[in-house]
């Protein structure tokens, strides 16, 4: 796989504010590079833990071969339990304790909106955060904040569009978490219907994270007489809303968020014929698709996984999102020129044509000083009863 080299020294420090010997080198030696991460290994989204997981797989497999530009990695990742007050809790420990010299993939939109500005204070660079909120791309106001996967509010776009284009009469229940990470979901979808959005949606109801189900919901949306339902949830509210869906044989147009749109984490819980015909958008090469069995990049993480990760669920998708962007993080530090805090966040926002082992063909990752959002194309596909079948064109929003 062809990669560019991200920033020779000299161009990195040219993009830099004062000199090299002022550069802030806390966490990086001679011999390590220390990153920090939070992660919910416990609470409500536990089943992401498996992102954190495969991440200290990678770093472990890439320190037996020697790190990064001759230094390994020390990875520290902590449980925040998805909670933004544990959060803040665990990220100051990461700064101020262990004296990280990154932040890398800590997830949630919730728990990153809790340490944004901290980490930006500190001027820690926070890169390739676990969650799609667009807030993450505001380099003139966060510089040290980027993200990693495609906008909600973009994504929402795609599917109002795809209901407007093919649903006669519809008829639009919204189901979303009520914190950021489903607002801009829900914004974003609304801004996609246009000024017909206040027609349209008949039922628009949010749920908590710390609710025990979204079973109530679901019930008060079929006796809205939705035809469409947008499903905005995280994997454990989505499979009780397509189970639960599936019970009361309540038949809309389901559109699932791509965050929950994992086979084994989700699809699987829910039951597979209840999933059947949900639509979702992709980025990441479905595990489970036989279409790509023959493919260098599927090839790779799967020998990646037979090794490292031996007894984990091939079928959820989250092990190929995190095996992706652990491999950009890799890239972005073994191709830059100035290992320091400013460094590295001036090489993360060079980063050109950038190829991933389990991102769909044509679908490259580019950053740019003045744009934070690594990858912004998707491609819509509908759940089979086994795989998830992609139609249509990669749409690229970043035109």
């Amino acid at each position: 796989m062809h990669i560019k080299k991200l920033l020779a020294a000299a161009a990195a420090a040219a993009l830099l504010a004062g000199t090299a010997e002022a550069a802030d080198m806390t966490g990086i030696t001679d011999t390590t590079i220390k990153i920090g991460n939070t992660n919910p290994y416990s609470g409500p989204a536990s089943v992401y833990s498996t992102i954190g997981k495969t991440i200290s797989a990678y770093f472990a497999m890439v320190n037996e071969m020697g790190g990064i530009q001759g230094r390994q990695i020390d990875f520290i990742s902590l449980d925040d339990g998805y909670s933004p007050p544990r959060t803040v809790e665990q990220v100051r420990k990461l700064v101020e304790q262990e004296e990280v010299a990154l932040l890398f993939q800590t997830l949630g939109t919730p728990t990153n909106s809790a340490i944004h500005r901290y980490v930006n204070a500190k001027k820690v660079p926070h890169l390739f955060v676990a969650t799609g909120a667009s807030k993450w791309g505001q380099p003139d106001k966060y510089p040290w904040t980027m993200g990693f996967q495609p906008t909600y509010d973009v994504e929402g776009e795609i599917y109002a569009k795809y209901v407007l284009e093919n649903v006669e009469d519809p008829k639009i229940a919204i189901l979303f978490q009520n914190d950021d990470y489903g607002k801009d979901y829900r914004d974003g979808f609304l801004r996609g219907l246009g000024d017909k959005a206040d027609e349209l949606v008949v039922s628009m109801l949010p749920y908590e994270v710390t609710d025990p189900t979204v079973d109530s919901q679901v019930l008060k949306m079929k006796e809205s007489g939705a035809n469409v339902f947008f499903n905005i949830t995280i994997p454990k509210f989505a499979a009780q809303a397509i189970r639960k869906s599936c019970e009361i044989e309540w038949k809309p147009l389901h559109l699932l968020n791509n965050v929950s749109a994992s086979v084994g984490a989700t699809l699987t819980p829910a039951g597979l014929e209840c999933s059947t015909g949900l639509i979702t958008a992709q980025y990441v090469k479905d595990p489970v698709d036989a279409a790509w069995k023959d493919d260098p990049g599927y090839k790779e993480w799967v020998a990646f996984m037979g090794k490292h990760m031996p007894d984990a669920d091939m079928t959820d998708a989250n092990y190929a999102y995190a095996y992706n962007v652990s491999k950009l993080m890799h890239i972005t530090l073994d191709g830059c020129g100035e290992l320091s805090r400013e460094g590295i966040m001036a090489c993360a926002a060079n980063l050109k044509d950038v190829e991933l082992p389990m991102l769909l063909p044509g679908i490259l990752v580019n950053t740019a000083p003045d744009d934070f959002y690594p990858i912004q194309s998707e491609q819509l596909s509908r759940f089979d009863g086994t795989s998830w079948v992609r139609f249509g064109d990669i749409i690229d929003a970043s035109k």
